[in-house]
């Protein structure tokens, strides 16, 4: 009987030291998880942060070329503005006596396609 209780006590000690190994070895592969998990995510924080510089990049390129396309048009419209003023000021009293004289030199004239009732 003396045997018989050592035989299960061996049982129960192999039994717990197998627990302890398996407890183990979860412990590990979850520590491993956690650390994959982290390195993986210090992989993604820097591959975002290069493609942000890359986009800041691209977009500044695109709007410094956009802003000097903008002063540009500035500079041709103020021009476009100074040349239409002058013609304004040069035509000006031409056109106003042509239209004043057009309309106050009436002359009464039977339209070409009027046709005499008769």
């Amino acid at each position: 009987m003396a045997s018989q209780s050592q035989g299960i006590q061996q049982l129960l000690q192999a039994e717990k030291r197998a627990a302890e190994k398996v407890a183990e070895a979860r412990k590990r592969k979850n520590k491993r998880l956690k650390q994959a998990k982290e390195e993986a995510q210090a992989e993604i924080e820097q591959y975002r942060m290069q493609r942000e510089k890359e986009f800041k990049t691209k977009e500044a390129a695109a709007l410094g070329s956009h802003g000097n396309s903008a002063v540009e048009v500035d500079k041709e419209t103020v021009g476009k503005m100074g040349s239409i003023q002058t013609s304004y000021q040069q035509n000006r009293e031409a056109v106003l006596g042509n239209l004043l004289k057009m309309v106050c030199d009436i002359k009464p004239e039977i339209h070409v396609n009027y046709r005499f009732a008769g």
